[in-house]
């Protein structure tokens, strides 16, 4: 702790063990109170009748369900939408590093997670085999290109990442990349396997079109699922709003406008006025640039950024303090 006081993740995990000592109790007076009424139908003393009995076992199944959530030590941040959008370079901006492939075309062919290692080695782990392989060999893995036969777009390779080269993942933070929401027809079956216990979802569009119905498909299909689930919206590729100077502020009103209603009038999930504070216009492969720079002791603005890239950046940092402050809402 610092002497500016624990960071908003620290403060999740202080909040996640407080609301696990209140299950615990809601569990101890469930089971108490199942038994009493199991104890009362073997008497036979009209006391409790079975309807009761099958409910206060009901109610036992959500509470151990929700607790195990709770449990979890990390906070899970899962990355979604269409190919190409740059989920993967965000993702490797948060972690200062190009640790996930990303690039031109369909990159990702399979669902990533990035989580931090005690130790000094990276390392990753699939589905097919715990046996621990080199970072190096992650393109092989999970990248389209390479079309690894032992993987599919539901597939999860697990990658490991020193915590001594990303602050962001001192604090039990894992980052999910996946396969674009428009290569595939597999929607509910993701949200089965990696949706369910997300703590924050980011919805990573393209600020040179407007947003696609295949994106909103995804989340409506969350939002079914999940009660209010924390949602941020990041338009990538902000920059290429300075080569048409004459209509950025027309063109983010329209992005914004129509991000707002998708969030508090088509999926609910916040109110009007929230709403704008959970959409940010960033430029992810600027902001890893620039920080991979400076890591090596260049000027983080060396290379070619466009104008205006200091507010880019400022943007893509309130997106982190951000998401770090809403996520303790649990939704």
């Amino acid at each position: 702790m610092d002497a500016e006081g624990p960071s908003p993740l620290q403060r999740f995990g202080v909040a996640k063990r407080s609301i696990t000592s209140i299950f615990d109790q809601l569990l101890d007076f469930v089971k108490d109170g199942s038994a009493f009424v199991d104890a009362a139908l073997q008497k036979d003393d009209m006391v409790a009748v079975e309807e009761q009995s099958l409910e206060m076992q009901s109610c036992a199944t959500k509470l151990y369900t929700i607790r195990d959530v709770l449990l979890r030590r990390h906070m899970k941040v899962a990355f979604f939408g269409r190919t190409s959008n740059g989920k993967s370079t965000v993702i490797n901006a948060m972690l200062r590093d190009r640790v996930l492939p990303s690039g031109i075309g369909h990159t990702t062919n399979c669902f990533l997670s990035v989580e931090g290692t005690d130790g000094d080695e990276a390392y990753l782990t699939s589905e097919a085999s715990e046996e621990r392989r080199s970072i190096s060999t992650v393109n092989q893995l999970a990248h389209a290109l390479h079309m690894d036969p032992t993987l599919d777009s539901s597939c999860l390779v697990k990658v490991f990442w020193p915590k001594s080269r990303c602050a962001l993942l001192r604090n039990d933070l894992v980052l999910m990349d996946s396969p674009g929401t428009d290569v595939t027809l597999e929607l509910d079956s993701w949200i089965d396997k990696f949706c369910l216990d997300a703590d924050v979802f980011v919805l990573v569009g393209n600020a040179e079109s407007t947003l696609m119905n295949t994106e909103k498909l995804f989340f409506h299909k969350v939002s079914e699922r999940i009660s209010k689930p924390n949602i941020f919206i990041l338009h990538n590729r902000w920059d290429a709003s300075v080569t048409e100077p004459d209509y950025i502020q027309e063109v983010r009103k329209q992005h914004l406008d129509r991000c707002v209603g998708f969030l508090a009038e088509e999926l609910g999930v916040v109110g009007p006025n929230e709403a704008p504070g959970r959409i940010f216009f960033i430029s992810a492969k600027e902001v890893l640039s620039s920080r991979m720079q400076r890591a090596q002791g260049m000027p983080e603005t060396g290379g070619a950024l466009a104008e205006g890239f200091h507010e880019r950046l400022t943007e893509f940092q309130r997106f982190e303090r951000t998401f770090e402050v809403r996520k303790h809402t649990f939704g």
